[in-house]
């Protein structure tokens, strides 16, 4: 990255440090719209007054609301329809399998968002009782935005947002209208919970998770800081679990721990494992 003036470059350095998240050049225009808010509530007008206010003695808080103004949490309902599909044809009934002594499953989706993906499983989860009927299913979303996991524990989401990616009939069976907003029925909030965390460090449980998704998380990141997060998802997966990645991304060139697996594309499984060498995953119908 090349940043030339240097109030951008204390920006993204602060992003980077508290983050890991790389600010190119490409992703400067969003600058003034994402600090807007900022600019409004401090009286000023531009990203040099900002950093002059970030040296100032007490302003530490100020730090942390740039980088909650500068993260990208664009998310909806069943975000990428097909990778669910594959999900709910291929790889949650091969987990039915597999675990079925223990009827437990837990999945991981880092870089939740405001929650809509891991309430999208939920749904699938919730529409196949007959399947899933004395299972305990573990939900768990992250995110290094402390701002958006707080609107997923919440559950409640705008018009807006309740109407991107679902059905009305799987609105009106999994939500409710409040006078806040729609919200998450309890059918589908008890298999899920939140924390905030960031990919770069270990994960929530070391080897746990049958499936992690971690979709368009790695694009914001360099090369060396993806092959750091595919480590820490790697120590954070069953021997025999698969990753689930965005579609711009892949492991390909990126790291040796993961290659690609044959019930889905955008599916990975570890490479490191014995355990996961011997697991055959079934192949994907369209594959």
């Amino acid at each position: 990255m090349a940043l030339t003036n240097a109030s951008h470059r204390i920006i993204a350095d602060l992003l980077a440090a508290r983050t890991g998240q790389e600010l190119t050049e490409s992703r400067l225009w969003r600058l003034p719209s994402a600090l807007a808010s900022i600019f409004r509530e401090r009286g000023i007008s531009n990203i040099e007054q900002l950093v002059c206010l970030l040296e100032l003695p007490g302003e530490q808080k100020l730090a942390g609301e740039i980088v909650e103004a500068l993260l990208n949490n664009e998310t909806y309902f069943f975000r990428d329809h097909a990778y669910f599909a594959t999900l709910s044809h291929n790889v949650l009934p091969e987990l039915a399998r597999q675990r079925a002594a223990t009827r437990r499953i837990s999945i991981w989706s880092a870089g939740c968002s405001t929650g809509q993906e891991v309430l999208s499983l939920a749904m699938q989860f919730a529409e196949q009782p007959a399947r899933w009927n004395g299972w305990q299913i573990d939900l768990l979303g992250t995110d290094v935005s402390g701002k958006a996991i707080a609107t997923a524990r919440s559950g409640v989401y705008s018009q807006f947002e309740i109407q991107r990616g679902i059905s009305v009939a799987q609105m009106l069976n999994f939500f409710s209208e409040t006078t806040g907003g729609w919200e998450a029925s309890e059918k589908i909030r008890a298999m899920t919970r939140y924390q905030q965390h960031n990919v770069l460090d270990m994960p929530p449980v070391p080897g746990r998770f049958d499936l992690i998704l971690c979709r368009n998380v790695l694009l914001y990141f360099d090369l060396d800081t993806r092959r750091r997060v595919f480590d820490r998802l790697h120590s954070g997966l069953a021997s025999d679990g698969l990753l689930m990645l965005g579609a711009g991304e892949t492991v390909v060139g990126q790291t040796d721990k993961f290659a690609p697996a044959t019930c889905g594309s955008a599916l990975y499984k570890s490479t490191t494992s014995q355990d996961a060498n011997q697991t055959s995953w079934p192949r994907a119908a369209n594959a």
